[in-house]
């Protein structure tokens, strides 16, 4: 529980700077964060002492620098702080942020996607992995939330579900179907890349299967969805 309520707190201490930011900055996440970037493009955060070790990646090329160093901040901030806590237990405690750039469209009018794969171990009985994802629309300069993905008025959950529900059982062997009261719920559905082939839905470890599951992912096709989409 101790690791599920820290979870919680990051991922709503970002969603509320997140609000905040309404433009792409043109400071440098991996400059701001005080990181190296190698010559794929990527950036690599390093920091350990006895309490911690702490490990970021990700594409220096997302165009919206400012929500990423407002999530990135306030996970590193809020991992370090636990770590310190007088009592912390187990000792060195663990945060991989492992972010995976994805694209759609052109240059210019399509997509990009960073998608970060976060696994964090804070002294609990098991570690957790879950997922925090960023889209935006190049050609509006806009964020791509669940919301504006879609045309108003339609019902993208009645093809999403049954799609996922398809893949996770033909291709990952799970034989009970996710539940309508979570599939149908958009709150799981947040987490999301653009890619010209399909839109890869990540979920959380915990947060539509049980635990065990670990973390998953799973591919709608963008030929279902085009009638949806926005």
């Amino acid at each position: 529980m101790r690791i599920l309520r820290l979870a919680a707190m990051l991922v709503a201490g970002v969603l509320a700077c997140s609000a905040a930011v309404s433009t792409a900055a043109a400071q440098s996440a991996c400059t701001d964060l005080g990181g190296g970037l190698g010559p794929d493009g990527i950036c690599r955060i390093h920091a350990a002492n006895p309490t911690y070790n702490l490990d970021m990646s990700f594409p220096n090329d997302y165009p919206d620098q400012a929500a990423l160093t407002a999530y990135l901040t306030q996970a590193r901030d809020g991992f370090v702080n636990v770590a310190q806590m007088p009592g912390s237990w187990n000792l060195p405690y663990q945060l991989d942020a492992k972010g995976t750039g994805y694209h759609s469209g052109s240059p210019t009018g399509g997509t990009q996607s960073v998608v970060f794969e976060m696994y964090q171990n804070v002294g609990g009985v098991h570690p957790q992995t879950f997922y925090q994802a960023f889209n935006w629309d190049l050609a509006k300069r806009a964020p791509v939330t669940f919301d504006t993905l879609f045309k108003p008025g339609t019902k993208p959950l009645d093809v999403i579900y049954p799609e996922i529900n398809k893949y996770l059982q033909k291709q990952q062997g799970m034989i009970d179907p996710v539940p309508p009261r979570d599939g149908l719920d958009p709150a799981n559905y947040q987490n999301f890349a653009l890619t010209d082939d399909s839109v890869i839905f990540f979920f959380s470890q915990g947060e539509m299967f049980a635990e065990a599951a670990g973390a998953t992912q799973a591919p709608v096709p963008r030929a279902v969805l085009a009638p949806l989409l926005a």
